[in-house]
């Protein structure tokens, strides 16, 4: 394991939504949770990794033989490929399109987890859940909803910076996610917000333990100053 993938268990192990999210605040970066409608397929999945970027577009042409674009005439444009690149510790994270069709499925999963890969993060909706939920592979959509992406929609890009609700994403952003939401960590202020996050997260640890025992929450926010 490489000091980047030690780094990320680390933080899936120790940390939390929340926390990072609270961080980034602080640190001026007010818009990085992605759009509350992206929940985990299980509540106790975590996805930790670095940004795949993908880029999906509707499409009801078909795939020709004929479009002037010569990728829109294959299946599902780029998204084989996309699979196929997948790394070690990265992310499938997918927007673009309309939130109509599936943009996950069991067997996308099996071929991202076969890659190395430690989530899938899609602006839309997951289908075959009961297969992705078996192999336990962290998958967070706006639902579960069967409708294909085949004939509605096709990836134009990948490893390309797209933009996910309101958040940017770039190739190797950190993601985060857990039930409470999924954040986009820059990679600009990834060390500061990390190392202040488990920081934080430990002093929380005190400040529930000090309220537990009957520290009233003004005192506590003045001994830590953590709520």
């Amino acid at each position: 394991m490489n000091d980047d993938a030690k780094q990320l268990e680390t933080y899936r192990q120790q940390l939390y939504s929340a926390v990072i999210g609270d961080i980034m605040d602080i640190l001026g970066y007010k818009n990085q949770f992605l759009p509350p409608s992206i929940q985990p397929l299980r509540e106790d999945m975590v996805v930790c990794g670095r940004a795949m970027p993908v880029l999906e577009a509707d499409d009801e042409g078909g795939e020709g033989p004929g479009r002037v674009n010569p990728l829109l005439n294959q299946p599902f444009g780029l998204m084989l490929r996309a699979l196929d690149d997948l790394k070690s510790d990265e992310v499938y994270i997918c927007s673009g399109s309309s939130p109509t069709y599936a943009l996950w499925g069991e067997l996308m999963s099996m071929a991202a987890l076969n890659r190395g890969a430690v989530g899938a993060v899609v602006n839309g909706y997951s289908r075959d859940t009961r297969g992705i939920l078996e192999m336990g592979f962290p998958t967070f959509s706006m639902g579960r909803y069967a409708q294909d992406q085949r004939p509605r929609g096709k990836v134009l890009d990948f490893r390309c910076t797209i933009r996910f609700g309101n958040v940017v994403v770039r190739p190797g952003d950190l993601i985060f996610g857990d039930m409470d939401g999924v954040c986009v960590v820059p990679q600009e202020i990834e060390a500061e917000t990390m190392s202040q996050s488990l920081e934080k997260a430990c002093g929380e640890k005190q400040v529930f333990a000090a309220i537990k025992n009957g520290m009233g929450a003004q005192a506590s926010w003045d001994k830590f100053g953590i709520m």
